[in-house]
């Protein structure tokens, strides 16, 4: 969790800008948000005093995720339903529901995202489709629906969960950097779509996460020099407290030491 105070230095003098209430009565919400880099992200901004709305494919995952965020007496700020990223419909409700349950949106954290890694002769043309529309299309679905909501709040912030994959092609890879090459360049121009709306954009490249979105289920935290969801959670929130004045439209995480090559 950030620090309540911002220490800022300027012309031989120092003052502290108080965080700690910033985030009370924003509403936010996280698609995928489940489990990993959702969830964590969901946890943090309640923490930070938000209300969070989650979503994910599945209602049952839904309803343990809440249960969870809920601990601690926070039941009355978190909810969530479930919706499949790849339908619009789905992201309409997801967003039309956050604005129903808690009075209007703020922050759209867009999360959700699978990975599919074969040769492009291998990949079969549904697979294709379900990693473009989840990593790519939902992103828009989402978006789409939620600044309308934000520019009657006016203003708010919006950020891509992205990839280092997006910047890094590797082989196999295609559908997977394909969808992040393009959601770096969907959100670089969105940002500059509502910049005069008073809505922030950020898109976040991690490298390799320590969490289940491996092919092999719980293979990631096996290793613990990997980044974790926790870390992309934190670079959400100090994203969020940055200086109105400036924005961060990108940033890359990377583990600090990976193994050696």
């Amino acid at each position: 969790m950030i620090l309540p105070a911002l220490i800022v230095k300027n012309a031989g003098f120092s003052y502290l800008r108080d965080m700690s209430k910033e985030m009370t009565g924003k509403v936010a919400l996280v698609t995928g948000g489940t489990r990993g880099i959702g969830l964590a992200v969901a946890g943090a901004l309640l923490d930070e005093g938000a209300s969070v709305f989650i979503c994910g494919r599945e209602a049952s995952a839904v309803k343990g995720a809440i249960a969870r965020l809920a601990e601690g007496g926070r039941n009355d700020r978190v909810d969530g339903s479930a919706a499949n990223v790849r339908r619009y419909e789905e992201c309409r409700n997801a967003v039309a529901k956050t604005v129903d349950r808690f009075g209007g949106l703020d922050i759209l954290v867009n999360n959700a995202g699978i990975g599919i890694f074969k040769p492009v002769d291998q990949i079969t043309p549904d697979e294709w489709a379900a990693v473009i529309e989840t990593n790519l299309s939902g992103v828009f679905y989402c978006s789409h629906e939620a600044i309308p909501q934000m520019r009657r709040r006016g203003g708010g912030y919006i950020f891509n969960v992205s990839s280092l994959a997006g910047i890094n092609a590797f082989p196999g890879g295609a559908a997977y950097s394909a969808s992040k090459f393009g959601l770096n360049g969907f959100s670089e121009a969105m940002m500059q779509d509502v910049r005069y709306d008073g809505i922030r954009v950020s898109y976040i490249m991690p490298g390799s996460v320590a969490t289940d979105f491996a092919a092999d289920p719980g293979a990631g935290k096996k290793e613990p020099w990997k980044l974790t969801a926790e870390d992309i959670a934190k670079s959400v929130i100090d994203l969020y407290h940055f200086p109105r004045s400036s924005l961060a439209s990108r940033i890359e995480l990377r583990p600090s030491q990976p193994p050696r090559k």
